[in-house]
């Protein structure tokens, strides 16, 4: 049987073991004790998914409930969409920080950092947000089979991608978070110096000014983020995860 430890086979825990001769002490990376795990994955049924054939599902040795457990909260995707300038980076980096103070499994996937890489390729015609949003979903899907709370900043202005990825999850791990500043707060704001390109017609297909936004009908949470303050913006959507029991209440 094989043993997740962390550490190569038969090594001591830390350097202090190492040199006493002692034994791997589990407790230094679970908090319950350490499980063994089949020696042989298990392979689902050859089947075929866009243009890859003869692809077998290959199920994990651990499964996402294990972290949970291990870790003491869920797991979900906090799905932070608005318009530019409406503070959706801002607000999702700020619960992140509350999240990882409290010692909980946490990542933001931004929307601008998203496309130095892995969307490098894609541009913001129709077509192009649609697969941008297709790949972070799959990405964020990932995520949660990990046991992280995954917390993405993207404008995905159209409902129907948006209910793409909330179907990827099973329910209650998809949260929509409308960051709800209008455009005139956005238009004002002009963080990036957007906006007064897009008026000056030097960016085609700008959210809000020549490409549709469409607002979430009925969101998990909305939050105004045109006029309170991000204290109480992160407050809002951190109640609202206690309250989900998504992660546990304040020590």
């Amino acid at each position: 049987m094989v043993w997740y430890s962390g550490l190569p086979p038969r090594r001591a825990c830390c350097w202090g073991c190492e040199q006493k001769g002692g034994q791997p002490q589990w407790r230094h990376f679970r908090r319950e004790p350490m499980t063994a795990a089949p020696a042989n994955p298990t392979y689902g049924e050859l089947t075929s998914q866009g243009n890859s054939t003869n692809i077998a599902w290959h199920q994990a040795a651990v499964t996402r409930d294990e972290r949970a457990q291990q870790r003491g909260h869920r797991s979900a995707i906090l799905w932070f969409t608005g318009l530019s300038g409406a503070g959706k980076s801002t607000l999702a980096n700020a619960v992140n920080a509350a999240l990882f103070e409290r010692g909980l499994a946490c990542y933001v996937l931004d929307g601008d950092n998203i496309r130095h890489g892995l969307c490098k390729d894609l541009g913001f015609s129709d077509a192009d947000r649609e697969e941008n949003i297709r790949r972070i979903g799959e990405v964020a899907k990932l995520f949660v089979d990990a046991g992280v709370v995954a917390l993405t900043a993207f404008v995905s202005p159209f409902k129907a991608d948006r209910d793409k990825v909330r179907a990827l999850v099973p329910s209650g791990d998809f949260i929509e978070i409308h960051c709800a500043a209008d455009l005139g707060v956005c238009e004002q704001r002009d963080t990036k110096g957007l906006y007064a390109k897009a008026r000056a017609g030097e960016i085609k297909e700008f959210t809000g000014i020549s490409s549709p936004y469409e607002a979430p009908e009925s969101p998990e949470l909305k939050v105004d983020t045109g006029s309170q303050s991000l204290e109480e913006s992160v407050a809002q959507v951190l109640s609202h995860l206690q309250a989900e029991g998504i992660i546990p209440q304040a020590s």
